[in-house]
């Protein structure tokens, strides 16, 4: 007898099993042009319905590509019989793989602005803030972000209506994000 009949049941299961370490092995080996908000194959197979990471914008400037700007606005709602002003937090996330420095002219980082949902300009955070001629350079290490807490003024705001907060760099126009909120009386 040349086979056992085990093997010949169990082999299936064995070449199955061989076939995705393979495949698991491969994925693990870096590639240059391989991205991380790629999902592997195995993964795919387990969480057919999950989503992948949301990929890192590429901007047309190279210097800054691997950073993210994420904006949080507070309180929320937005009560306006409550509230003179809004807390706007502004975060820079790196991810890129070495330090990513970012010259200033001035002394000024960021730019909030204040728009209705037509997109007509209301208030600017420049206009209550002192603007120096000082340069200066922020250097940000790879998996790591600088926060900026910032207040900007309701008085533009009207009660039970959308407007949206848009924050940026006005050096790197390109780093920017917008984000909703409502206002109640």
């Amino acid at each position: 007898m040349l086979f056992n009949p085990r093997m010949v049941r169990n082999g299936p299961w064995l070449v199955l099993l061989l076939t995705i370490v393979a495949v698991q092995a491969q994925e693990l080996e870096p590639s240059p042009k391989a991205s991380p908000a790629k999902r592997s194959w195995f993964g795919r197979i387990l969480h057919p319905f999950g989503s992948s990471a949301p990929a890192a914008k590429e901007y047309k400037d190279p210097k800054l590509r691997g950073l993210t700007v994420e904006v949080e606005i507070s309180p929320q709602p937005v009560k306006l019989s409550e509230i003179r002003q809004l807390d706007v937090k502004t975060t820079l996330k790196s991810n890129a793989k070495t330090a990513i420095a970012l010259d200033f002219p001035t002394d000024q980082r960021i730019e909030i602005v204040l728009v209705n949902s037509e997109g007509k300009l209301l208030t600017k955070w420049s206009d209550n803030h002192a603007i120096n001629e000082k340069p200066g350079t922020v250097t940000i290490n790879p998996q790591e972000h600088i926060e900026y807490n910032e207040h900007i003024a309701t008085r533009d705001l009207a009660p039970n209506k959308v407007f949206v907060a848009e924050v940026f760099f006005p050096k790197y126009p390109e780093l920017r994000t917008r984000q909703k909120f409502l206002t109640e009386p």
